[in-house]
C-alpha cells in the first residue's frame, strides 16, 4: 500500500522544484542564479525520491490515487519537456541529455521492479544491466577519443563551435575589459573600466582573469539584450554593438550581483571615399581615391565605395614599402564597401594593391 506520508511532502518538492525548472529553462526567470537553477533541479529530484518512495512503499501500489498521482507528475514533466525540446535551437546537446536520462531511468525501472516483485532474479538482471551501462559509456568514451572522424569528439565539436561563432563577429574595433583576480569579492574592482564608451558597431570584449566564473547581463532587462552566460576563469565575452542602441546599458554579473558596469554607446562618425569610376586606368586627371586626402576626427570609420567597375582593393602602406598591415580590405567587388574605424591619431598612407599608382592618404587628429 502507497504510504501517504512520503507521498504528500514528495508532490510538493517536486511540483515547487518543477515549477523552478520551468521557469528558468522558459527564460521568465533569467535574473535566477545558476545555483538557483541547480537548487530549483535538486528540489524537483528530492521531490521524486520521496514521491518515489512513497508509491512504491509495499510494492508497486495498485492505488488508484497513487496511479493518478503517477500519471500527473509524468504527464506535466512530459509535456514541459517535450515542449522546450520543440523551442531549442541552440543547446545541441539536448539529445544527449534525453538519452543519458533514458539510460539511467530504464534499468532504475527494472531493477526496482526485480528487487520487489522478483527478488530471486534480482542479482543477475542488475549485474546484466550495470555491466551494459559500462560497456557502453566505456565504448562511447572510446570511440569519442580513438574514433576516425571529428563525429565522435566532444572536445573537438565544442572548440569547432566556439571557432564558428568568433568567426561570426564583424571586423571591428575591439574595446578590452578586464574582470579582474579577487573581484568577487564584495568591495574589490570588478569590471576594469567599469564604464565603456564605446562607437556603435565596435566590439567590446570581457576577459575573465579571476578564479571563478562570472557572466556580463544588461541588469534592465535580466539579460534579454544581452547575456554571456558563465564566463569561465580565462576565458573570454565579446558583445557587437551593432546590434544594440546608441544609449546607455547597465550590465551586471548574475552569479555576483554586486558586480556592476556600464556601456555607452554613441553613434559613429562616418567619413565616405569613392573609389571613382575609370579608376582602374592610369591617365592625367582621373580622380582614383575621391578625396585623395581625407582628415577625420579620432574614432571615425571611414566606408569605401567603389564605384568603379573593376575589383579594388584598399590597403594601409605605399606601393613601394608594401602593404603596412593596419588593414586591408582585400578585392572589393563593383558597388561593395569597405570600412575601417581610426582609434589613434597620425596619418595613415594606403593604396590599390591591383592598381598601385591608386594612392589614397588618412590624417587622423
Amino acid at each position: 500500500m502507497s504510504d501517504w506520508d512520503l507521498m504528500m511532502p514528495g508532490m510538493g518538492l517536486t511540483a515547487i522544484g518543477l515549477s523552478g525548472v520551468i521557469l528558468s529553462y522558459l527564460g521568465i526567470a533569467n535574473t535566477f542564479l545558476t545555483g538557483m537553477q541547480a537548487l530549483s533541479g535538486l528540489t524537483m529530484i528530492m521531490g521524486m525520491v520521496f514521491l518515489s518512495a512513497g508509491i512504491l512503499n509495499g510494492g508497486v501500489s495498485t492505488s488508484g490515487r497513487a496511479k493518478a498521482t503517477t500519471l500527473v507528475i509524468f504527464g506535466i514533466a512530459g509535456s514541459v519537456g517535450v515542449y522546450a525540446l520543440s523551442l531549442n535551437t541552440v543547446i545541441t546537446s539536448m539529445p544527449r541529455f534525453i538519452g543519458v536520462l533514458i539510460i539511467i531511468i530504464i534499468p532504475t525501472i527494472v531493477i526496482g521492479f526485480t528487487s520487489m516483485k522478483m527478488q530471486k532474479y534480482f542479482k543477475p538482471v542488475a549485474v546484466i544491466f550495470v555491466a551494459a551501462m559500462a560497456v557502453g559509456v566505456g565504448s562511447y568514451t572510446a570511440f569519442g577519443f580513438l574514433g576516425p572522424g571529428a563525429q565522435f569528439s566532444l572536445h573537438t565539436q565544442n572548440e569547432t563551435n566556439a571557432t564558428a561563432a568568433n568567426a561570426t563577429l564583424p571586423t571591428a574595433p575591439v574595446i578590452m575589459v578586464n574582470i579582474p583576480v579577487n573581484s568577487s569579492i564584495k568591495g574589490n574592482p570588478n569590471f576594469t573600466p567599469n564604464t565603456v564608451t564605446v562607437p556603435k558597431g565596435d566590439i567590446i570584449k570581457w576577459t575573465n582573469n579571476d578564479t571563478v566564473p562570472h557572466t556580463v547581463t544588461s541588469a534592465a532587462d535580466a539579460g534579454a539584450t544581452f547575456d554571456s552566460s558563465l564566463i569561465a576563469a580565462g576565458k573570454s565575452y565579446s558583445l557587437d554593438t551593432s546590434k544594440l542602441n546608441a544609449t546607455e546599458y547597465d550590465y551586471m554579473c548574475t552569479v555576483h550581483p554586486f558586480m556592476t558596469g556600464k556601456i555607452m554607446i554613441t553613434q559613429p562618425i562616418i567619413a565616405n571615399v569613392t573609389i571613382s569610376k575609370g579608376a582602374s586606368t592610369q591617365s592625367a586627371g582621373q580622380k582614383y581615391f575621391d578625396p585623395a586626402s581625407l582628415s577625420v576626427k579620432v574614432g571615425t570609420t571611414v566606408i569605401w565605395t567603389n564605384q568603379d567597375s573593376s575589383a579594388h582593393t584598399v590597403t594601409s602602406g605605399d606601393p613601394t614599402a608594401g602593404p603596412s598591415g593596419q588593414f586591408d580590405s582585400g578585392l572589393i567587388k563593383p558597388g561593395n564597401t569597405f570600412k575601417h574605424t581610426f582609434t589613434a591619431a597620425g596619418t595613415t598612407s594606403y593604396f590599390c594593391t591591383v592598381h598601385p599608382w591608386m594612392t589614397g592618404k588618412i590624417i587622423v587628429g
